[in-house]
């Protein structure tokens, strides 16, 4: 059985499509990783969910920032959306309920060997084994039958730093935002999150979440995506596959058995914005 993980898909159908064909993806025997964000932006969000969703248990994917905002609009009342949003279609889909109960019951991260699936990244305090129990206190909410009102706390940025003595909404605030949103953190783990670009403009006193001195997660290998300006980046303990489809980059596979990289062109025609 061979894992394909695959970056950001985030509504490019058709070039998802182009790369499973690429790696000659077989459902029956191979499985697939998804580092989240499958919906929202590209033209095909619809088609995206309803396909990974058939896959059953040959396709893991974890929960980003983007299928998060899905929900918050779909459940929250007077939820505010964002002009370039792409998602009415899934919203007056006859199987929407369905799919979102599927979606929200996806996981926050996925461990499995010596990997972390995780949308973002972790916390340098946070072993991969916290950060699943973390993850596991968040899972719980969605799925449980407040969910409403948990989606509709759980918006912000603040508190930006995790403690162990966090509780209620601040807990799990800092537990989404870390693994759904972080691109930068101090040494110390004091998360920012309004500078989205490469990692040499990373703000006075930040620096790349991976980079952090003594991050607890260093043994293993954490599998990303969200951050399009930083591209495909491959380390010992790191796969960042976010290469910018949505914005006519890749779209990127790697199979971890041996760490092969598959690429599609994304279309050159699409909004140009970064995320």
């Amino acid at each position: 059985m061979a894992i394909y993980a695959i970056g950001d898909i985030q509504g490019c159908f058709d070039e998802f499509l182009r790369l499973l064909d690429k790696c000659a993806f077989d459902p029956k025997q191979d499985q697939l990783w998804l580092t989240g964000d499958l919906v929202n932006r590209g033209p095909r969000s619809l088609d995206a969910l309803r396909y990974v969703k058939s896959l059953g248990e040959s396709a893991i994917t974890v929960l980003g920032n983007h299928d998060l905002y899905l929900l918050m609009i779909a459940y929250v009342s007077g939820a505010r959306r964002a002009k370039d949003d792409t998602l009415r279609e899934i919203m007056d889909a006859p199987d929407r309920e369905e799919l979102l109960t599927w979606l929200r019951h996806c996981p926050l991260c996925h461990t499995e060997d010596v990997y972390c699936l995780v949308h973002a990244g972790l916390l340098p305090r946070w072993s991969v084994k916290k950060a699943r129990a973390l993850a596991a206190e968040v899972e719980g909410r969605l799925r449980g039958e407040d969910f409403r009102e948990f989606l509709g706390m759980l918006w912000g940025s603040k508190p930006n730093t995790w403690s162990e003595d966090l509780t209620g909404i601040d807990r799990l605030r800092v537990i989404v935002n870390a693994m759904t949103r972080m691109r930068f953190c101090t040494a110390k783990g004091a998360m920012e999150f309004s500078a989205k670009g490469p990692p040499e403009f990373a703000p006075d006193g930040f620096l790349p979440w991976f980079d952090a001195p003594e991050r607890k997660s260093v043994r293993q290998v954490l599998v990303v995506g969200h951050w399009s300006a930083l591209g495909l980046k491959i380390t010992p303990n790191l796969l960042a596959l976010d290469t910018g489809c949505l914005w006519g980059g890749a779209l990127t596979a790697v199979r971890l058995q041996d760490r092969a990289v598959f690429q599609v062109e994304g279309a050159k025609t699409r909004v140009s914005a970064k995320k």
